[in-house]
């Protein structure tokens, strides 16, 4: 018999059920699990991958601007709708859905702040409101902040992360294509810079629009950009993909995208390219009125 008999050990079995929910993200990469605080305070940045999940459209504009300058614009308008369309759900719930998850309006924040004290006119979207789909609301927003920009003669800067046009306004939503654009076109011919930054993803119909019509277009890493997605792409032609096509990585060597920066870096490096913009400006305007 032995003199010491083995300690009993206890299971504790926790349910699935009642584990905290919310709490932890994987990283897609490489399955790392990460404590949601320690990424919310890393900007949504896994710390060893360096992937970059998707950033809320106010938390980005506190990354961007100097504390406390932003000033928001055109916060109240709000999606109607023109078409009555419904599809599993009517579209106005669709809309008080989004509206409820994310505390916006619409899919972009815009309005007025200062980048290392240089004014900005800014509108950043938001992909978790209706995976960021551009409709009329979108279009106008964006517009204005452009307009408002021309009108106060300093940069602006749009942060794009959407899926495309919001199919439940039809050509309402794809008008916004051109307005948007017309808009930047009096914008440059003011000689005044834009800076398009794109996020994961950016595709369609806000791609082939203000998105890609930047004086400097830059890009996260590893973003999804491009117009239909790669499985429609592979279907359509019949072919395989290159590797790593529509990646922002894949898109700067062939020349659509100017420059991948890190999000920790995104703050210094749009500083330092307004700051050659609107000294060139001003040396030119010199110059003119020599």
């Amino acid at each position: 018999m032995p003199i010491f008999g083995k300690p009993k050990y206890h299971t504790v079995r926790v349910k699935k059920k009642d584990m905290p929910t919310g709490l932890w993200s994987k990283c897609p990469e490489t399955g790392e699990i990460i404590y949601n605080k320690e990424l919310e305070q890393n900007w949504m940045v896994v710390p060893k991958s360096n992937y970059h999940f998707p950033l809320p459209a106010r938390k980005r504009i506190a990354l961007l601007l100097d504390e406390g300058s932003f000033v928001e614009e055109d916060h109240d308008l709000e999606s109607r709708d023109p078409l009555t369309f419904v599809d599993k759900r009517p579209y106005p719930t669709r809309i008080k859905d989004a509206q409820k998850k994310t505390g916006e309006k619409d899919a972009v924040v815009s309005g007025m702040g200062t980048m290392q004290g240089m004014p900005v006119s800014i509108a950043v979207m938001d992909f978790s409101f209706n995976g960021g789909s551009m409709g009329s609301v979108v279009g106008e927003k964006i517009t204005r902040a452009i307009e408002r920009a021309t009108r106060e003669k300093c940069p602006v800067i749009v942060v794009s992360a959407s899926g495309g046009a919001r199919m439940q306004e039809g050509i309402l939503s794809l008008m916004q294509m051109a307005k948007t654009s017309a808009a930047l076109a009096r914008h440059s011919e003011a000689g005044l810079p834009y800076i398009s930054v794109l996020t994961n993803p950016t595709m369609a119909g806000v791609m082939a629009s203000y998105a890609s019509l930047g004086d400097v277009i830059i890009a996260e890493p590893k973003a999804l950009i491009g117009f239909a997605g790669p499985r429609v792409i592979k279907e359509t032609t019949q072919q395989d993909l290159p590797s790593g096509f529509q990646t922002s990585e894949f898109l700067v060597e062939r020349g659509l995208v100017d420059q991948i920066i890190h999000r920790h870096q995104m703050r210094d490096r749009i500083s330092l390219l307004l700051k050659a913009f609107m000294n060139g400006a001003k040396a030119t305007g010199e110059r003119r009125s020599a």
